[in-house]
């Protein structure tokens, strides 16, 4: 019986029912996969060699959007794990990761200094698995820097920038700088006091340029201080301007790498300074599908399970008080990976040392390959290149260092044995302690014998330790000094708890030199839902 325009029906009466829905999903398969059908994918996930004449896996590279900038084979001692660590794979993975939950939070954000603060809490209280998200999009944001960083440190110290892949190099410090400004343009979205006074560090850099200062400083903050101006040009740098060129340039980093040249071989391959057989078996051929993919989709598991994991269980994107232009948070610094930067301010001029020399630090790494033109890739061959390496990583270590709160700036001994314990923004060790362990009463470090037991009492010792230590820094001006905290049941729900420092010290300027009793003194309040303890 056969009916016209009806083949599917036709085929159930010829081939029977299993025959012909088999045959409809290997050709929806096919459809899918570029040409790969069921059987076909079932020995691509096995490992398995191809199942059809001519290889479908080799068409699939021809028919496919996503497969068709890949080569069919690689070189097997390009994909060695140790020689690449797969971090140029895992970097474009993460800004696909970055992507996808920055479009979710966008729904959900608005960039006005009137209510982004409040779609935060919006976003971390109401919105299902939100503070989820904003952890993904911060945690995957840090890791793409740390990623992109070692993998231009990865390619440096193998020589992978040599020719003939020059330009290749270019592309990456360019993706370095997108990577670094992408996640510096979100840091101020979230509009609190971290982000708020972290960005206005690194724009003030901006108008110390020579000569286009002042103009630049009024184009990234639309005025002549950060408000709704400066927000929303971060917010469209965040989410348009500088994740279209990352894309730009992720594409022709990738097209380069996979259609022209290549991942580059281990050194001691390319230049046979190794063992033939070694030499010989890492040249040995393997196809693009199934060897790379699939372990290409491992790492992607792998990286997701570590992520999901992590965020999980042991991080959480702190959102800290509301912005504040008016209160400059105690140790102030821009965001972990320009501490560099920040610490290089603390060497004089702001005009050399913020604008100048990183202008100059970028301009040589843009110019790597033309500085070492030699042929050779070995670090035998390279000592001064590897020892230039070396102590650039080093001062870059040393310099972020000098770039936190702990270097170079330092508050009265009171007020920094305060931010020690209850930091300005932050948690601290007092506010991790759970509320129904924040036990009423007096607690002087003059007198251990009055600490309870349990987390109070242990930070009441970390606080006695801490006078002590202040007290017998030399050219220290506070003398006999002690800390006590009270704390009181100022409502059914709410403790309030006072923080005080008392010293002794010599007046500036005092002809007698004799000591003269002061206390500092602050307040903070606690409630049973602040969950303090659950944030770090």
């Amino acid at each position: 019986m056969y009916i016209p325009g009806m083949g599917f029906v036709n085929n159930l009466f010829e081939k029977g029912v299993k025959q012909t829905v088999g045959d409809k999903i290997d050709e929806t398969t096919r459809a899918v996969l570029a040409g790969i059908g069921v059987k076909e994918a079932r020995a691509l996930l096995r490992g398995d060699g191809p199942t059809e004449k001519p290889n479908p896996r080799y068409r699939a590279q021809v028919k496919s959007f996503l497969l068709h900038v890949r080569p069919k084979f690689y070189q097997e001692g390009s994909t060695w794990f140790t020689h690449t660590f797969r971090l140029g794979f895992l970097t474009t993975l993460l800004f696909v990761i970055e992507t996808i939950t920055g479009l979710i939070l966008m729904v959900y954000y608005t960039p006005s200094p009137d209510v982004a603060y409040y779609d935060m809490l919006d976003i971390l209280g109401n919105v299902n698995f939100g503070k989820f998200l904003r952890d993904m999009h911060r945690l995957g944001a840090e890791l793409m820097v740390i990623f992109v960083v070692l993998h231009m440190v990865r390619v440096y110290f193998t020589g992978a920038y040599k020719h003939p892949r020059q330009f290749t190099w270019l592309t990456g410090v360019v993706l370095l700088l997108v990577t670094l400004f992408l996640s510096f343009s979100g840091y101020l979205l979230p509009w609190d006091q971290l982000a708020f006074w972290a960005v206005t560090i690194g724009t003030s850099m901006a108008e110390a340029a020579p000569g286009i200062g002042y103009q630049t400083n009024l184009i990234l903050r639309g005025s002549q201080d950060i408000g709704a101006g400066g927000l929303l040009r971060f917010y469209l740098l965040h989410v348009l301007l500088l994740p279209l060129a990352a894309i730009i340039f992720i594409s022709v980093h990738y097209y380069k790498v996979s259609r022209e040249h290549s991942i580059s071989l281990p050194a001691v391959i390319e230049e046979e300074d190794a063992p033939p057989e070694k030499v010989a078996a890492a040249k040995k051929r393997i196809d693009l599908l199934p060897d790379l993919v699939t372990s290409e989709l491992m790492w992607v598991a792998l990286m997701m399970m570590g992520i999901v994991v992590y965020i999980s269980f042991f991080y959480s994107a702190q959102l800290e008080h509301h912005a504040d232009p008016l209160k400059t948070p105690l140790h102030t610094t821009a965001p972990w990976y320009f501490l560099w930067l920040q610490g290089m301010l603390k060497l004089g001029d702001k005009q050399l040392w913020g604008v100048v020399v990183p202008t100059v630090i970028f301009l040589i790494l843009f110019a790597v390959p033309y500085l070492d033109p030699g042929p050779s890739r070995l670090a035998k061959n390279r000592k001064v290149g590897v020892t230039v390496g070396l102590l650039i990583t080093i001062t870059i270590l040393v310099l972020s260092f000098m770039g936190t709160g702990l270097w170079g700036v330092a508050a009265p001994p009171p007020v920094e044995l305060v931010q020690e314990f209850i930091p300005e923004e932050g948690v601290g060790e007092i506010r991790e302690i759970p509320y129904d362990e924040l036990f009423t009463g007096k607690y002087d470090t003059l007198d251990p014998s009055t600490y309870p037991g349990g987390n109070l009492g242990h930070v009441l010792e970390d606080i006695e330790e801490a006078v002590h230590r202040e007290s017998e820094k030399p050219d220290n001006n506070f003398f006999n000094g002690s800390m006590q905290v009270k704390i009181e049941q100022w409502q059914p729900n709410l403790k309030k708890l006072t923080i005080s420092v008392f010293w002794e010290e010599v007046p500036e300027g005092s002809e007698t030199g004799e000591l003269v009793e002061n206390t500092f003194k602050k307040e903070f309040y606690f409630h049973p839902d602040s969950n303090y303890s659950l944030l770090e």
